[in-house]
């Protein structure tokens, strides 16, 4: 090991030195918690797992995925798990510190969907050797249970009614769908029409539902969708403009309300900064398994709280991600709602429950998730179901989000 190869705390830059704190640890001089193996599992539907191993043996799982991004993620993985061998997996916030700041290049969705991997299964890791669920080291409970909601009407909407019924029926009360199909950036204003009368059929049986307009509606119509929703009183509208576009969002806040979500393509507390102290949005959505994990969330969300924000995670996403969303929901006082994709119609071959052992824990009861009490993140994990999963998964092409195109044959917003 080179003198400038990057330490733990409490090691000299001496090649020859080994940490104080690791080579003290017990008696004998070994440190059951240094990281011994990293490992990432791609898995159908379209996600990426994350299994870090400690030298005491300790198992903790995280969550990578990145929709239509697997490979890219995966590279960094094989990066990170090269540089992270021997590190105390207790000193979480040392390890994100160095995987954000010390590589020069940071942010961005694929080096901070593999920081999140690694993030949210040493908070499993942790919360396991020390006894206790995340949430008690995040601060403890401010809740005893999360609102959660379901999506229906797919990735073109339809049947939205049946669906919402089916919805009802299994405890939510809350829904979620796509605002629109595949729009020009100036259509008829006759394709709005359709959106309308979905959320009045959704709302007529009693559920409240959020739109998400999925940054496909660009500023011509997004203006005008908003004022035909507002009597009908979504739960939300998610990003009615594609994000980068802070000003513009500003200007359209200013002309509804109905509060705006938005965040998942957001992914450190500098990207939402701008947002924040343009006061242009009510609830910030970061996604756990982009957003730098539960470190970098748990900071959004404290961040979000100083403005009056909400926090609602984006997780249309696997167990792990789920879990750990959860656990920053139990902790965060201006935690709203959760996005949850059990049944999701993304979900092809495989479904929240299918790698886990204990799917009672997300039970949904009247729109809500009960506190998870298990020690680390709550979920037990199918080892075996996923090593054989991904075995066969690698022999499949990654998922890709549909391509859409106008009738002109120009590729929209997705």
């Amino acid at each position: 090991m080179s003198a400038n190869t990057p330490q733990p705390i409490g090691s000299s830059t001496a090649a020859a030195d080994i940490s104080q704190q690791q080579a003290t640890f017990t008696a004998k001089g070994a440190n059951p918690h240094l990281i011994k193996t990293i490992e990432n599992f791609s898995v159908r539907p379209r996600w990426l797992f994350v299994r870090i191993e400690t030298e005491g043996g300790v198992v903790g799982w995280g969550e990578a995925t990145l929709e239509g991004h697997t490979e890219a993620v995966q590279g960094s993985l094989r990066d990170i798990a090269r540089r992270l061998k021997g590190w105390d997996a207790m000193n979480i916030e040392d390890i994100y510190t160095y995987l954000y700041r010390h590589r020069f290049y940071r942010g961005g969705e694929v080096l901070m969907s593999a920081i999140s991997g690694i993030d949210i299964a040493l908070w499993d890791i942790k919360g396991k050797i020390l006894g206790v669920p995340v949430w008690q080291l995040l601060g403890g409970k401010v809740r005893e249970n999360c609102p959660v909601y379901g999506w229906i009407g797919g990735d073109r909407p339809s049947d939205v009614l049946e669906q919402a019924k089916v919805r009802k029926a299994q405890g939510f009360t809350r829904v979620k769908m796509n605002a629109t199909e595949s729009i020009g950036w100036l259509d008829s204003p006759h394709a709005l029409d359709e959106t309308v009368k979905r959320l009045a059929e959704v709302k007529s049986i009693g559920l409240d539902a959020g739109l998400d307009f999925h940054g496909r509606v660009h500023k011509p119509l997004a203006k005008q969708l908003v004022k035909l929703l507002e009597p009908h009183r979504p739960l939300f509208v998610e990003e009615p403009l594609l994000p980068g576009h802070p000003n513009e969002m500003k200007d359209l806040y200013n002309k509804t309300s109905i509060p705006i979500a938005l965040g998942e393509r957001l992914f450190t507390r500098e990207d939402v900064r701008p947002y924040f102290e343009l006061g242009c949005i009510d609830i910030i959505q970061p996604d756990i398994a982009h957003a730098g994990g539960i470190s970098e969330t748990k900071k959004i969300a404290t961040m979000a709280e100083a403005y009056d924000i909400g926090v609602a995670p984006h997780c249309p996403l696997g167990p792990v991600a789920f879990a750990a969303s959860l656990q920053i929901g139990f902790s965060t006082p201006n935690f709203v709602v959760c996005e949850m994709s059990w049944k999701m119609h993304y979900n092809v071959g495989a479904d929240l429950f299918t790698y886990m052992t204990n799917p009672d824990v997300f039970a949904v009861k009247n729109g809500a998730i009960d506190l998870l009490m298990a020690p680390g993140l709550g979920v037990e994990i199918n080892e075996e179901l996923i090593r054989k999963e991904a075995a066969e998964a690698s022999k499949l092409e990654p998922w890709i989000n549909p391509l859409f195109r106008g009738d002109d044959g120009s590729v929209r917003e997705w």
